[in-house]
C-alpha cells in the first residue's frame, strides 16, 4: 500500500535532452546523455541514480544523528556507479560505492556506533536500488578516519 505519490514531468527538448519538471517551486532540471548520443548539458540518467542514493543516504544519516541533537554538518558524499554489461551485453549499473564524510571529528558525536549500525536501513531510495544493485558505504570522520 502507497503512503504517498511522488509525480514529475519529463519534456524533450531536442536529442536526448529533457526537462524534468518538479512541480511546485521547485526548478527545473535539464538532462541529457554524454557525448556521442547527447551533448552532456545535464546530469545523465546514471549520475542522478547516484545522486539520489547518495542524497537520500546522506539524509538519513543526518536524520539519525540529530535525533541524538548530534550537529555533524557539513557533510559529503562521493558516489561512485560501476557500469558494466550483462549477460546479454546490456550497459547496467553493476555495483554503487557511496563514501560519506562528516564535517566533524567523530570523537565530537555521540551516540556514533548506534547511528552508523542502523542509518542504511532507513534510506529509502538506497534500500530501494540496493535490491537490485549492491551498494557499499563507508562513512568517514572530518580527519579522514574510517568509521564504517
Amino acid at each position: 500500500m502507497s503512503e504517498k505519490t511522488v509525480e514529475i514531468t519529463l519534456s524533450q527538448r531536442q536529442d536526448y535532452r529533457f526537462d524534468v519538471d518538479f512541480g511546485g517551486s521547485v526548478p527545473v532540471l535539464t538532462t541529457d546523455e554524454s557525448v556521442p548520443l547527447g551533448t552532456g548539458l545535464g546530469p545523465t540518467p546514471v549520475q542522478l541514480l547516484c545522486a539520489a542514493a547518495g542524497n537520500c543516504l546522506c539524509d538519513s544519516l543526518l536524520f539519525a544523528l540529530r535525533k541524538f541533537k548530534q550537529a555533524p554538518e557539513p557533510i559529503r558524499c562521493r558516489m561512485r556507479a560501476e557500469i558494466g554489461r550483462n549477460e546479454q551485453g546490456r550497459l547496467r549499473v553493476q555495483a554503487m560505492h557511496a563514501a560519506i564524510t562528516l564535517g566533524v571529528p567523530a570523537a565530537t558525536l555521540e551516540h556514533l556506533d548506534r547511528v552508523l549500525a542502523q542509518f542504511e536501513a532507513f534510506c529509502t531510495v538506497a534500500q530501494t536500488i540496493g535490491q537490485a544493485v549492491p551498494i557499499e558505504v563507508e562513512v568517514f570522520d572530518s580527519e579522514g578516519v574510517k568509521l564504517k
